[in-house]
Formats: structure tokens, C-alpha cells, sequence
């Protein structure tokens, strides 16, 4: 059956069955932007016709192609970029180019071109670029001798019997040549000469499983080659020694030979590669497990070498001879034997040393010496290495410029006392992924006076602190803790008051539950902070003994704060105050809901907000204005939100106009309540609704005052009016002064004629009489009385001396006869024929109205300034003594219809 039929029909059945397997994709029509038109999985049978005319770049791929119509490309005279990969095109066709003037790369990769002749890329002149690869080509003639501008070309996996792609030289500008996975069993001697005044650089002879033969000067015409890639293929020592010995003509500086199936390296093998200039050789991937000492004796200017994933056996110290100027080394999961002492002394200018997932024995001084410029050493992965790191253990890269040091995943279990002692130039010390199980005491790291970083994190928990664990490490700038820690960090001092100089710290997955406030005090320059997966939650808490513990308000220049799944239920007013340098916060995991105004209010640079699987239902404007202000990122999804215009309208809104990235918006984003809108996303809330409460808000607002004010007055008056006109009273009269209505009236003797019952006198003295001390004067029957007169003509005469009939009222008054028939009768009687209201009551007990008629008065008879009672409250006794003064100054003048009444 013909192979371009089968191609054809599998293309058609792959459509015809893709609906059913959901392999139909959701975009229906090309995507045109910034010059680009991506038209690739459509199912096309031919190009759009309707797409911009200034594209510059076009795909194709993936569609039912079989053949280009000229008419259509010159539809695009500027398309520099043709991807037409993965279709049924079955001819390359002259009027492409031809069409597109511009064309300077074109893929047509997978599909099913089989015959090329020189006529089809005539009109290609201007190519830069050609993708062949995965159809079934058969060249004819010359058929890329037009393409004089071509740089690169790719003809792999196309059935190619030989690399030879021409008879006479052309493609003077190639520089990459892919002719992998093609089936070529020889490197004949003129097969390249078609490439003889080219400047091929690199050439890709990757997946050749038939290469059996390199014949002599095969590689002549190649002189300016720099790179062979010869990976996955399967080549025997015999192929890759004559290969080397070819190879010596080039220019060559980078050879792989990764997954060659090598099972050992002899001192013969690369021998040819000495007189080539070869600064990288990759072997990796094979089964290589012996190397014969001198193997690369004459690669004196390799620079880089990788034998990852071998087998190797041991190694000594004849293995890396002759590597002197070798300065990247690749070791990774390729010793499953010893490493013998000495081994890498050959290796003088050696400076990364990966030796990774290794299965070295158990060592108590590792065979380091003579790496006397090493400044990077991998040993992460290795087994039964080390259980116990000693003083020792790095004794042999003592002196080095060793910077950083991985020993990650290593099952270690304990860090002696001067551990890295020896390593004084070291940066990054990594321990993650072991088993310390210890109380660091601080001596582990002493010695390392540079170490800028120490990552201890998942050691299972194991690691307990003391106060002086990091004293010896105060340049530390980076420290890893996460899942590392147990016991108490309510330390004293803290642990991490040495590191002056940190600017990163993880302490996450520790379910620390305990800390105070001075944990990290004094960290200045610290500004990632991870404390997610904890147990905070009660350190936070109003309520808690003491209040909150606030430990983050000296970190000021912090940037980045992950707090995530501590079962935080609240936030302190103050946990994030000073934190104005805060650019990502991350709270997520927690069951927040109501959070106060102040919470955010410092939070001015913040750009990143994550709150998503909280409890939150409300996003009020007062709270999270100033932490959405300046977002660029925001996630807040899984939230049960009430979708009402109290809780949510601000939100809404913010999300409609926000140019930050929200995600999850469309589907994450759902109402909880109330019950109209709960499945929904808050994006389908109905603002509208809130717009149309707001006058009645605004007169539920008015009314609510109001109704407030009213209250508050009727409270103060009951409760303080005494005190307010007090204060009225003393105010008035100091700026008016008390105006003398004596002036007026005539010149009274007495300001007040007193009747009180006998009982009263001692109150009468401590209470009235101290007034006198205030230009006040008063008439007291048993004090200012003259011998030898008549009781009741005294009475008569001094109460026409007096402005005011002062009556101290208690019932033992209202009881007295004599005050009732006489006295009481006789300033009523001379009050209404002079016509003034001088009488004045004081009020010393609860007397009823009908009780003064005894008096010959009522209350409405008075002037209510001249009823007085007396306070039971000892600091009412100042605002009483002001009434009175007030009812002694003021005027007799009184209606006559009032007593008459």
C-alpha cells in the first residue's frame, strides 16, 4: 500500500475520531495578534483567505493540508515565518516562494514530501531556514543548491541512506546540519563534499543505529566544524576510535556521545582527539564501568566532562590524568565503587564536582585532596556516605575556595562539633532532606566565618534550638527551617539574634504554637519571612493572656510574608502595623472571616494578596481599600461570601474595574448567602439593586441620627442638666456680673430675713451663713435680734429691711405654729401689698405641694429660681449654692395676678 495513502488515511481517521476522544480544541478560529496568525489545530484543508494582510508570521500545523494554493499566499507578501508541520502535504511546490518574497523560515516537518528536485526549491533563494524532517524524501539532482542564504537545515528521520545531500558545493552559509535518525551505515569519504565552502559549525548524526564504517577524509571538507552530536546511537569502540581519528582536521571543541552503549573507555579510544582543539565531552548515559588510566591523556584543553549515569567500579589517581586544565566535572549516579585517595589530584583547576545519587562506602575523610580550586562540590543523593558529619570528614579541601557545598538527601544524623571547620570560604551549605536528629549547640558551624546560607529544612522535625545554635554565623543572610524544627521557640534571647544580616527565613511546617514577641527583633534586613503550616492561631488572639503577641513589628523592610494554614480566626488591629515595605501577603488556609479597619492600613506597597479558603464573608471597603490599592495580583477564591450590598457591593465593584490579575474569578468566586444568589458567582450580583437603596439608606441614616440625638439629650439633661446649667449660670455671670436690682428697687439692710425651724440651725450655719463672706447679708432672729424689743414688731421691721424671705422648709418647719400663724402669714400679707416676689424656698427634705400651702404658698406662686432643693449628692453642693445666689440677686418684680391667683 502507498505510504503517502496510509499517512493520509490515518490523518483522516485521527479527525474523524478526535471528537470522541475530546481532542477537539475550543478554539474554533484562527488567533491573530502582534503580527502572528495561529491557525494550528483547526482541521483545515486550506489557508484562510481572510487574514490580515500584514502578518508576518503564519501556522499552520496540525491540520488536513495537502497542498498550498498559490493565490492565497500572495495574499501575505510580508510572512517571513511558515509553519506547515504536521499535515498531508505530499510536493513541495516552486510558486511558494515565489508567493512570498519574504519567506525566510519554513517548517514542513511531518508530513508526507517524498520526491525533491531542484526545480521545487528554486524560487527559495532567500531561506534562511529549512525544516525537513519526518517526511520520506528521495533527492534528485540538486535540489538545495539554490539556497546560497540557508543557515540551517533539518532532514532527520527521513529514510536518508547516506549523508550526502549533493554532488557539487552550495549552501555556502549553513551553519547547523540535522541529519539524525536517518538510515546511514557509512561516512564516505566525499560524502560532504558538497558542504566543502560552508561553514558548518555543528552537525547532528543523533539515533544512528546503522553507523558501521568512518571511512578516511570523510570529514575533510568540514574543516570549520565546532560541534558532533552523535547521542542515541549505537556505535562500537572500533567506530568511535576512527571517528576521533577523523575528527582531528575539524575545528571541533564539543563532541557528545551520550547513550553510545560504551561499556568501558581504553587508552586508545579519544587518542585522535588530541590534536583537536576540545574543550567539552559528553559521555554520559552509557554503561561505562571501567576507565583505563591515561584514557585522556591529550585532552589537555578539555574544560568540561560528563560521565553521569555510567557504572563505573572505582577510580584512581590515573583516571582524570592528563584533565589539567578540567574545570566542570559530571559524576552523577556514576560511582558504584570506591573513589580512591588521590584520585582527583590530577584535577588541579577543577571547580564543579557533581557527584550526586553515588554509592560510595562509608567514609570517615572523604578523598578530596589535591581539588585546591574547587568552589563547588554536589554530593546530594549519595548513600551510606556519611551518618555522622566529623571535624574530619572535609579535612582534605581544607584550603580551598570551596563556596558551596550540597549535601542534601544523604540520610545523615548527626553534625559533630567543627564539622566545616575547614571549609572558612564556604557560602552555601546545604543539609536538606537528611535525618539530624540533635540540639545545635552552635559549634557545628563553627569555622564558617562567609557562610551566607544554610538550608535545614525537612529533616523530619528532629532539630531542637538553644540560644546559641547560630552565634558563630553572623553573616548568615539565608536560613532554610521548614519541617526541621521541634520544642520551643519562646527562647530568651532568641536563636536569631546573631543573624544581624538575614534577609530569609523559613520556619514553615513546624507546628510551632509558642513564641514571644521578641523572637525575631533586631533582623533589620529581613525581608521573606515563611511561617505557613503552623499553629499560630492563639498568639493571635485578643483574648489571649497578655494580649497578642505582635513579633512581627520591628521587621519593617519586610517584603514577603506567608502565614498560610495556621488556623488563624482573627487578626490583631496591629499585627501588620510598619510593614509599608510588605509587597506579597499570604493568609490563605485559615478560617479568617471579620477583620477590623486598621489591619491593612500600612500595607502600602502591596502587589500580591492571598486569602483563598478562608471563612471570609464580607470584603468591606473601610478594611481592604488600602491592601487592594495597588495590586497587581489577588486571589481570593473559596470563599463563602454574602452577596448582599452591605458585604459585597464594594468588592463587586473593585473586581469590574481592577487591572489586577484575579484568579479563579469566574468560577471560584461564589455566593454562599443569602438564598437568591447562593451557587452563584459574585460577578452575577445585581448592583443596580444597591444603587436603588440609597435614598432610603440615606434617610434611614438621617432618621437613625436623629432619633439618636434625641435620646442622648433626653439622657444628658436627666443625668448632667444640673451640671450644664451650673456651668451656664457661672458663665453668664462672670462675663455679665450679677446686675443689683437694689439700685432699683431702693436699699435693702438685709439681703435675706432666714426662718428655720430650731433643728436647722447647725445647717443654716455651715450652708448660708458662709455666704456672707461674699458681700451677702442676712437676718437670723436669734443672732441679729435687739434686746429689749418686741418679738413679733422685730419680725415686722427686719422683714421690711429684707430683700429676700428666705424659708429653710423641712417638715419640724411646716409644724411650727408660730412660723404658720404669724410669720409665714405676715411676709405673704407685706408681698402682696408691696407688690414684689421675695420669698425664696429651700427645700431641705421632700415636701409636697399641698404640704406648703401650711405656708400660705405653692410652688406656681414663685419664680421656679426661687425654689431650691437640696442635694443629696455632695458634688451637687457647688451648683446649689450658685441657684441660690442666683434667686438672691434676682428681681422682687412680680405680677399681681400670680398671687392673687
Amino acid at each position: 500500500m502507498n505510504l503517502s495513502f496510509i499517512h493520509v488515511l490515518l490523518v483522516g481517521c485521527m479527525s474523524s475520531f478526535a471528537p470522541c476522544l475530546g481532542l477537539v480544541p475550543k478554539r474554533t478560529t484562527c488567533l491573530v495578534q502582534n503580527g502572528t496568525a495561529d491557525c494550528s489545530h483547526l482541521g483545515l484543508r486550506e489557508i484562510p483567505s481572510d487574514l490580515p494582510r500584514n502578518i508576518t508570521s503564519l501556522d499552520v500545523s496540525h491540520n488536513q493540508l495537502r497542498t498550498l494554493n498559490p493565490a492565497t499566499l500572495l495574499l501575505f507578501p510580508a510572512l517571513r515565518h511558515l509553519d506547515m508541520s504536521y499535515n498531508s502535504i505530499a510536493k513541495m511546490d516552486a510558486s511558494w516562494c515565489t508567493s512570498l518574497p519574504s519567506l525566510k523560515n519554513l517548517s514542513i516537518q511531518h508530513n508526507v514530501v517524498h520526491i525533491l528536485q531542484n526545480k521545487d526549491l528554486h524560487s527559495c533563494s532567500n531561506l534562511t531556514q529549512l525544516n525537513l524532517a519526518d517526511n520520506r524524501l528521495k533527492l534528485k539532482d540538486e535540489p538545495f543548491a539554490a539556497l546560497q542564504s540557508l543557515t540551517w537545515l533539518d532532514v532527520s528521520n527521513n529514510g536518508l541512506a547516506s549523508v550526502k545531500l549533493g554532488n557539487q558545493p552550495q549552501m555556502v552559509n549553513l551553519v547547523t546540519l540535522a541529519l539524525s535518525g536517518n538510515k546511514i551505515a557509512t561516512l564516505g569519504k566525499d560524502d560532504f563534499y558538497f558542504l566543502k565552502n560552508s561553514s558548518l559549525q555543528v552537525l547532528k548524526l543523533m539515533k544512528m543505529a546503522d553507523l558501521q564504517t568512518i571511512e578516511p577524509g570523510c570529514f575533510k571538507p568540514l574543516s570549520s566544524l565546532r560541534a558532533l552530536l552523535l547521542d542515541n546511537s549505537k556505535l562500537t569502540p572500533l567506530v568511535i576510535s576512527k571517528l576521533c581519528v577523523e575528527l582531528s582536521v575539524t575545528a571541533l571543541r564539543d563532541l557528545s556521545l551520550r547513550s553510545t552503549q560504551q561499556a568501558s573507555l581504553s587508552n586508545t579510544t579519544l587518542t585522535g582527539l588530541s590534536a583537536t582543539n576540545l574543550t567539552r565531552l559528553d559521555l554520559g548515559m552509557n554503561s561505562i564501568a571501567h576507565i583505563e588510566n591515561g584514557s585522556f591523556l591529550g585532552l589537555s584543553n578539555l574544560g568540561s566532562l560528563s560521565l553521569e549515569q555510567n557504572n563505573l567500579n572505582n577510580l584512581n589517581n590515573g583516571t582524570f590524568q592528563g584533565l589539567e586544565n578540567l574545570r566542570w566535572l559530571n559524576l552523577w549516579y556514576a560511582v558504584k565503587g570506591n573513589v580512591g585517595n588521590g584520585s582527583f589530584e590530577p584535577l588541579r583547576k577543577l571547580e564543579f564536582l557533581y557527584m550526586g545519587k553515588n554509592s560510595m562506602k562509608d567514609v570517615k575523610e572523604l578523598p578530596f585532596s589535591g581539588l585546591h580550586s574547587l568552589t563547588f562540590l554536589d554530593l546530594s543523593q549519595s548513600t551510606s556516605l556519611m551518618k555522622t558529619v566529623t571535624n574530619r570528614t572535609f579535612a582534605a579541601l581544607a584550603g580551598s575556595p570551596l563556596k558551596t557545598l550540597n549535601l542534601s538527601y544523604m540520610a545523615i544524623q548527626n553534625l559533630n562539633p567543627g564539622a566545616f571547620s575547614c571549609l572558612g570560604n564556604l557560602t552555601t551549605l546545604l543539609l536538606a532532606k537528611n535525618f539530624i536528629s540533635q540540639r545545635l549547640s552552635g559549634l557545628e558551624f563553627q569555622g564558617l566565618q562567609q557562610v551566607e546560607k544554610i538550608d535545614l529544612s525537612i529533616n523530619r522535625q528532629q532539630i531542637s534550638l538553644t540560644p546559641e545554635s547560630f552565634i558563630n554565623v553572623p553573616t548568615l543572610k539565608v536560613l532554610y527551617l521548614g519541617q526541621a524544627i521541634s520544642g520551643t521557640l519562646d527562647l530568651k534571647p532568641s536563636p536569631f539574634q546573631p543573624l544581624v544580616n538575614l534577609t530569609s527565613l523559613d520556619l514553615s511546617n513546624n507546628n510551632i504554637a509558642n513564641i514571644n514577641e521578641g523572637l525575631l527583633e533586631g533582623l533589620i534586613h529581613l525581608k521573606i519571612l515563611k511561617l505557613q503550616h503552623n499553629n499560630l492561631a492563639r498568639l493571635w488572639k485578643n483574648a489571649n493572656p497578655g494580649g497578642p503577641v505582635l513579633f512581627l513589628k520591628t521587621l519593617h523592610n519586610l517584603t514577603i510574608l506567608q502565614m498560610d494554614s495556621n488556623g488563624l480566626d482573627e487578626l490583631p488591629v496591629d499585627a501588620f502595623r510598619g510593614l509599608t515595605n510588605l509587597r506579597e501577603l499570604s493568609l490563605s488556609g485559615n478560617i479568617l472571616d471579620k477583620l477590623y479597619k486598621p489591619v491593612f492600613d500600612d500595607l502600602i506597597s502591596l502587589r500580591v494578596l492571598q486569602m483563598q479558603k478562608n471563612t471570609v464573608t464580607s470584603v468591606p471597603k473601610q478594611v481592604f481599600q488600602p491592601a487592594f490599592a495597588n495590586l497587581s495580583y489577588l486571589n481570593m477564591e473559596r470563599n463563602p461570601f454574602d452577596c448582599t450590598c452591605e458585604s459585597i457591593l464594594w468588592f463587586v465593584e473593585y473586581l469590574n474595574s481592577t487591572n489586577a490579575s484575579v484568579l479563579g474569578l469566574q468560577g471560584d468566586y461564589i455566593c454562599n448567602t443569602p438564598s437568591a444568589y447562593y451557587n452563584r458567582s459574585i460577578m452575577n450580583f445585581e448592583i443596580q439593586s444597591c444603587k436603588d437603596m440609597t435614598p432610603f439608606q440615606a434617610l434611614y441614616v438621617l432618621n437613625s441620627t436623629a432619633v439618636l440625638a434625641l435620646l442622648f439629650s433626653a439622657f444628658l439633661v436627666r443625668f448632667q442638666g444640673w451640671r450644664i446649667q451650673f456651668y451656664w449660670s457661672i458663665l453668664v455671670n462672670r462675663t455679665l456680673g450679677f446686675k443689683d436690682e437694689a439700685v432699683e428697687e431702693g436699699r435693702y439692710e438685709y439681703d435675706g430675713y432666714i426662718i428655720h425651724a430650731a433643728q436647722d440651725s447647725g445647717w443654716v450655719d455651715y450652708q448660708l451663713l458662709p455666704l456672707e463672706k461674699e458681700n451677702f447679708k442676712f437676718f437670723l432672729e436669734d443672732r441679729d435680734a435687739e434686746p429689749g424689743c418686741s418679738q413679733l414688731e422685730a419680725i415686722v421691721n427686719n422683714m421690711r429691711k429684707s430683700r429676700k424671705i428666705i424659708f429653710v422648709v423641712t417638715e419640724e418647719l411646716l409644724k411650727d405654729s408660730w412660723v404658720r400663724h404669724f410669720k409665714a402669714h405676715h411676709a405673704v400679707h407685706q408681698r402682696i401689698e408691696d407688690s414684689r416676689d421675695s420669698v425664696v424656698l429651700v427645700l431641705l427634705q421632700e415636701v409636697r405641694d399641698h404640704q406648703l400651702q401650711a405656708l400660705l404658698l405653692r410652688r406656681s406662686m414663685l419664680k421656679p429660681r426661687c425654689v431650691l432643693d437640696w442635694p443629696q449628692q455632695r458634688e451637687r453642693i457647688p451648683a446649689f449654692r450658685q441657684k441660690l445666689r442666683l434667686a438672691l440677686a434676682s428681681s422682687n418684680r412680680a405680677s399681681s395676678s400670680k398671687w392673687l391667683h
